[in-house]
């Protein structure tokens, strides 16, 4: 783990953090205006700074999918009228996906889950026999589905150990793909621990000239810098609506025809095929062989306005307003004794609104209950699915991570760092325990939240602490 150097003093910091220009929200979300209950018994407007695991909607991506669902039918195939409006949507949303990444006219787009979903369908059509090079930095999604592979399909799998610096890692990447014919080379195009990537036109320059493809791990480039498939050569990108302002819980595998063509189909079933007999099956082309079933008509909608949205900002306006977001908080970070900024490599460059530190001597956990309980303030704790990487970064025992997106302002990263400096300097107001393996206010009195009779909080506390570290 390294720390952010500190050049100037606490107070001059201080006094830089509190002029600067305030930031507001890049785009309106759906609950941006949310309170919660704090356990002293006021409200607070919730800051969320958990955007890496799920951002809220789009208040745009909420007006549409509320303007369609009377359209709702099913699809493909369907005589109706509303069946053939359906079908129009989702085969509209399918462009639209494809053209948010700038997606070649020979690429085809396969609407998924997830970003999770996507890399394991990519897994299963990576031709047999054919090896795959990722690295340890990468999150659980982009790791163990070339894992599995390995298995099930006769592929062989090599995990490549990170350097120091980007440099180096380019340099192990290049002598590695130099030993051996590797099919594909994978990676994220910006880690959901630290924001900080390689630079992809490099990584795909020195694997095709190996003879290697190269997919991109886009859940955290995607929705905060955006990509272009054409210029930077890559040939897959795999990214999710949930990380990218859309519920509904659709994802896409974007990408050359050729493996996905005639590659295993993802799922076997209605949809996916031309013709079954009781002695063979004749499976359609992608993206149709990859859709087995009723596809997630309204996810892919919901993504495709997100993206639409998100292509209609203005040039720059979404790296000023991330930009602008990080620099506030890291300066206000460094500003406090006692709090560490993980880094991956030492030359990185524009990292995405991601972040993750420790306070050494505090469980994670803990720092993060006191700064949903006390501040209203959400961010993850644990180890982020990226196990390798947070043991490289010596950080074993869990960090926490603050995420920024188009939703966020400035009062929340402020809001964050006053909270920390409050909690090194004071501790913690209320009594904390482990309950289940989670971290919670001993004898909560809060008022808990009525969803349609669900006990929403009391129901979902458990699950969503889960396994200790193992988010």
């Amino acid at each position: 783990m390294s720390v952010i150097a500190e050049t100037t003093s606490c107070a001059e910091v201080d006094a830089s953090v509190s002029t600067r220009e305030p930031v507001a929200a890049l785009l309106p979300v759906v609950g941006g205006d949310t309170t919660v209950p704090l356990v002293d018994g006021t409200q607070r407007v919730y800051a969320n700074l958990d955007y890496a695991a799920s951002a809220p909607a789009l208040a745009s991506v909420a007006a549409r999918v509320t303007e369609v669902l009377p359209l709702y039918a099913s699809v493909h195939r369907g005589a109706g009228y509303l069946s053939q409006v359906s079908t129009a949507l989702y085969e509209s949303s399918r462009q639209s996906i494809a053209r948010f990444v700038d997606a070649r006219p020979d690429d085809v787009a396969i609407i998924t889950r997830n970003t999770t979903d996507s890399l394991n369908l990519l897994a299963g059509v990576v031709p047999a026999g054919g090896k795959v090079l990722v690295l340890d930095v990468e999150h659980h999604a982009n790791l163990l589905p070339w894992v599995q592979s390995s298995q099930r399909h006769g592929n062989t799998t090599t995990i490549l150990p990170i350097g120091r610096t980007v440099a180096d890692t380019l340099d192990a990447l290049r002598a590695e793909l130099a030993t051996q014919p590797y099919a594909l080379l994978t990676i994220t195009g910006a880690s959901n621990v630290t924001g900080e990537a390689l630079p992809i036109d490099e990584v795909v320059a020195l694997a095709h000239a190996e003879g290697t493809r190269v997919a991109v791990d886009g859940a955290q480039l995607v929705p905060h810098r955006g990509f272009s498939l054409a210029r930077t050569g890559a040939d897959y990108v795999a990214f999710s609506g949930h990380k990218t302002y859309a519920p509904f819980g659709a994802g896409a595998l974007v990408g050359r025809r050729d493996w996905l063509d005639t590659g295993t189909p993802y799922l076997a079933g209605g949809g996916a095929v031309r013709d079954v007999r009781a002695d063979r099956t004749v499976w359609q082309p992608a993206p149709a062989r990859h859709e087995a079933g009723s596809p997630n008509v309204i996810g892919a909608i919901a993504l495709a306005e997100a993206c639409d949205r998100l292509a209609a900002l203005p040039a720059g306006a979404l790296l000023a307003h991330e930009e602008a977001l990080r620099a506030r908080l890291v300066d206000g970070l460094s500003t406090i004794a006692g709090v560490e900024i993980a880094r991956i490599w030492s030359d990185s460059a524009d990292p995405v609104g991601v972040l993750t530190f420790t306070v050494p001597g505090h469980d994670p956990g803990l720092v993060a209950a006191y700064l949903s309980a006390e501040h209203g303030i959400g961010v993850r704790d644990g180890r982020f699915c990226a196990h390798p990487l947070l043991a490289h970064l010596g950080s074993s025992g869990g960090a926490i991570r603050a995420s920024v997106g188009v939703g966020t302002t400035s009062e929340a990263v402020d809001r964050l760092v006053d909270a920390l400096r409050r909690y090194l300097a004071d501790g913690p107001a209320a009594r904390y325990d482990v309950v289940d393996a989670c971290w919670t206010v001993v004898d909560d009195t809060r008022p808990l939240v009525q969803v349609h009779g669900l006990d929403a909080l009391a129901a979902t506390a458990a699950a969503a602490c889960g396994p200790a570290l193992d988010d």
